[in-house]
């Protein structure tokens, strides 16, 4: 882990998408932090240790899904299925897929595995399995802000992790899609999907895959919006922990009611035509037992260093 000393930022973004805004100041205490997203290896070490069992590995309960189609209610996660050719952006079921038996093991669905990819992050956990990680490591899923502070490892209002530049003399700084989404990856990254970690420059908190390769969980519910900047600079928040979670519920499918927690950091499907959230300030919404390909997570230990 790497310790962060804390401090005071300007949290969001004016520029962009307008869950970001509107920019505000904000605090936090110093914290430990994980160099890298949770690997395969070490979920795998958890789940041998304590035989726990993820949400993508349970059949669903007909009760917590109302007017869901019940050939449907099948364990399984969302696996990104790229077309050969351009599609609707607006209709995001042309890239994803509900794969039957898609887990943690086989990211893919069955017939796939993780054999030789021990060091990429581990993907297909919901909320609750980051969760039962953190507790059996001794350590918590990051607040948003304290995930954001450390994405942009000392940089205050600079758009990218790293600078200004996306790619800064042509250097791919992250694991993001490069071409026409979702159906033309052009790879110029090296990859196609996940990566292994630390194959990208790490920020300037010594924090690796903070931007792209995957999405990570924090622990606030999401908020369509931050709250306003504190008039006085006595009344900075200190450790904010996000909104209520009655007001995380997706308002287009009031019939389910499914707390979101907050996504950060974009992921390896990020890409400048669709979805520019390759940055410390982007934000994204995902319901607690939604699990796909692209989503991970890292732990924060919170305390002085000592």
């Amino acid at each position: 882990m790497v310790f962060i000393a804390g401090g005071t930022f300007r949290m969001g973004s004016d520029r962009h998408y307008a869950e970001e805004r509107p920019v505000h100041r904000v605090s936090v205490d110093g914290f430990f932090i994980d160099a890298t997203p949770v690997t395969n290896a070490q979920f795998r070490a958890f789940v041998e240790a304590t035989g726990h069992v993820t949400v993508a590995e349970i059949t669903p309960d007909p009760k917590d899904y109302p007017g869901a189609l019940p050939h449907m209610l099948k364990a399984g996660s969302l696996v990104f299925t790229p077309p050969d050719h351009p599609v609707d952006l607006r209709n995001w079921s042309q890239w994803w897929a509900f794969r039957f038996r898609a887990n943690w093991r086989k990211p893919y669905g069955p017939g796939s595995s993780i054999k030789g990819l021990d060091d990429h992050p581990v993907v297909h956990v919901a909320y609750a399995d980051a969760e039962a990680y953190a507790a059996w490591v001794g350590k918590s899923l990051p607040t948003e802000a304290e995930w954001e502070f450390a994405a942009r490892g000392g940089l205050e209002d600079t758009e990218f992790a790293w600078g200004e530049e996306f790619s800064p003399e042509g250097r791919q700084m992250a694991n993001t899609w490069q071409g026409e989404f979702p159906f033309q990856n052009l790879a110029l990254d090296g990859f196609e999907r996940t990566s292994p970690v630390k194959s990208f420059p790490a920020n300037g908190y010594g924090l690796y895959d903070m931007i792209g390769n995957v999405w990570e969980w924090t622990s606030d519910f999401w908020s369509t919006r931050h709250p306003q900047d504190a008039p006085k600079a006595c009344c900075v928040p200190l450790n904010p922990r996000g909104g209520p979670e009655a007001a995380s519920f997706d308002p287009t499918q009031p019939e389910i009611r499914i707390p979101r927690k907050v996504l950060k950091g974009g992921s390896h499907l990020c890409a400048p035509n669709y979805c520019r959230r390759y940055r410390p300030a982007a934000r994204h919404a995902e319901p607690v037992d939604t699990s796909t390909s692209h989503v991970g997570f890292r732990c924060v230990r919170r305390g002085p260093a000592t």
